[in-house]
């Protein structure tokens, strides 16, 4: 009887959370209330500016940063208005900030917290390409797949009543499964690894947000092109768990004449 109640909570729990991920219109199961995954991604944001101080704004490659930035920004809030999902980032209050640190890797908490790190720079090599990167890396926040993979991560290691608690109470528990799911708590590489499908999800969404914000979608694929040559017998941090090198090319290619629609060079 005990499981079948389980069975049952989590089924309506389930039926109640699910969402679309924008563009490819995939089911998703997202069980946190977004806000609460903001508060929680400002926490651990916060935690890792004071471990990590960000580049001054007066520094020339921090201030590129910030204007990337912006305009990623104002090409999401345009591609979300113009399909009716502005409420996905809403509560958004956005921060982009380069540290310093030898990491070739970036990142984008809930709420719209993004740190680039500046070990990414030399492999982006321009502004184009940064875009390209921050542009993913905004594409996962936006799709909630944080979101999704903590609601994986609360199914499997709670149930029945401790997860409702973990929901309603928001339980030291729903705290450190944040941290599992992003690895908070650490000074470099905070974000763990995505899982393959997210991974091309915010390939393809990311690309949009950067040709919408004015940056040329056709660099994508000479940039990744550049990351995979950077591997060696260990990946960069921004390449864990990816498609393969050339599947994601190729993949990015096939995407390209979707994504030059939405480009207009500035």
């Amino acid at each position: 009887m005990k499981s079948k109640k389980l069975a049952l909570f989590l089924l309506i729990v389930m039926a109640t959370s699910c969402s679309k991920v924008p563009i490819t219109n995939r089911k998703q199961m997202n069980l946190l209330p977004e806000s609460e995954m903001i508060a929680m991604g400002l926490t651990s944001y916060k935690e890792f500016l004071q471990q990590n101080p960000p580049e001054p704004a007066s520094e020339a490659q921090a201030q590129m940063v910030k204007n990337i930035g912006g305009r990623i920004q104002n090409g999401v809030a345009s591609y979300l208005a113009q399909n009716n999902m502005s409420d996905r980032i809403k509560g958004y209050n956005w921060e982009f900030n380069l540290v310093n640190s030898k990491e070739v890797n970036a990142w984008c908490m809930p709420g719209g917290k993004v740190v680039v790190y500046s070990g990414l720079l030399p492999v982006t090599q321009d502004e184009t390409s940064l875009a390209i990167v921050v542009g993913h890396e905004v594409a996962h926040a936006v799709a909630r797949h944080g979101n999704e993979r903590m609601s994986q991560l609360l199914v499997q290691q709670m149930g029945g009543i401790a997860l409702n608690v973990a929901l309603s109470q928001k339980s030291e528990q729903t705290r450190a499964l944040f941290n599992t799911a992003y690895g908070a708590g650490t000074t470099v590489g905070v974000i763990l690894p995505y899982s393959r499908l997210q991974e091309s999800e915010a390939d393809k969404l990311g690309l949009i947000f950067a040709a919408m914000a004015g940056y040329d979608p056709r660099e994508a694929p000479k940039f990744w092109q550049r990351m995979a040559s950077q591997g060696g017998s260990r990946p960069p941090e921004l390449l864990s768990d990816h498609p393969s090198d050339q599947r994601r090319i190729k993949d990015l290619q096939a995407f390209l004449p979707e994504a030059m629609k939405y480009y207009k060079s500035r």
